[in-house]
């Protein structure tokens, strides 16, 4: 008995001893897998990072690029609301500009139904009364004899704003100082105002054709006359005549310049009942 307890207490010697010899190995083994896993958890962290920083540039630039679009935004609705607020006003006049061209035709219509019932008893060729009419000098205008009739060249260029029947301030001065010499040296005789116009392209969106813009002219013209009261309505007329007679070539500027013009016509007759 006692050889077989000493044989299992050496065996369970053996054991314990074998154990001990083993247990730093196992604990050596563990420490190296908890350290590469460690490493590794690292290196994975670092990527992590690095991906979050680049994330967080992606995003600072996407929300630079937000708040540019914005701004850019913004500027193109200023700019749409100005753009409307100078369409209105664009409408806006050139629906006045059309309504004087309306009004203008109008009165034109008006004043040449009314010479037509006239026609034939108003003006009438009489070579006498011609032979007994005097010829105008007015210093800086064209005056010229056209057969029966004197002729007043008034150039556009010093009547009108550019494009315009508009009389300028200068156009009604000397609206004014030739009425008053006509008035004094033709006291009786019937007065056309006849509007011309070169061959230059009629301002978009205020005329419809040379007729209408000659007609205005005219009828600025008579207007400045009439509202001075030194001509009755029996002695005035108007007449368009677009660029239908020019009176110089339309090849040179020059030229097309002395085409705008308004001529104011005296005619030998007297109006009827005069």
């Amino acid at each position: 008995m006692r050889t077989s307890q000493l044989i299992i207490v050496g065996g369970l010697l053996l054991v314990f001893v074998g154990g001990c010899a083993q247990s730093p190995l196992v604990l050596q083994g563990k420490v190296q897998s908890l350290e590469q896993q460690q490493t590794s958890l690292a290196s994975k962290n670092d990527e992590l990072q690095t991906r979050a920083n680049s994330l967080d540039r992606n995003n600072q630039e996407l929300e630079t690029l937000l708040a540019q679009e914005r701004q850019q935004k913004r500027i193109l609705e200023d700019q749409v609301g100005a753009l409307r607020d100078q369409l209105g006003t664009t409408s806006s006049q050139l629906a006045k500009v059309q309504s004087e061209a309306q009004n203008f035709t109008q009165k034109a219509q008006t004043l040449e139904a009314s010479l037509k019932r006239q026609t034939g008893a108003t003006i009438r060729a009489n070579n006498s009364l011609r032979a007994s009419m005097p010829v105008i000098r007015i210093q800086g205008v064209e005056v010229r004899e056209d057969g029966d009739v004197v002729r007043i060249e008034l150039p556009g260029s010093r009547l009108f704003e550019p494009g315009s029947a508009r009389l300028t301030s200068e156009g009604l001065r000397l609206i004014d100082d030739v009425g008053a010499q006509i008035a004094r040296t033709y006291p009786e005789q019937i007065i056309g105002v006849e509007g011309h116009t070169s061959s230059d392209p009629v301002p978009a969106g205020r005329w419809a054709s040379q007729h209408q813009l000659s007609t205005g002219m005219a009828m600025a013209v008579y207007d400045q006359m009439m509202a001075k009261g030194s001509f009755g309505p029996s002695r005035l007329f108007i007449v368009g005549h677009g660029a239908n007679h020019p009176a110089a070539s339309n090849a040179t500027q020059p030229g097309r310049e002395r085409n705008l013009r308004v001529e104011l016509v005296v005619y030998p007759d007297k109006p009827v009942g005069r």
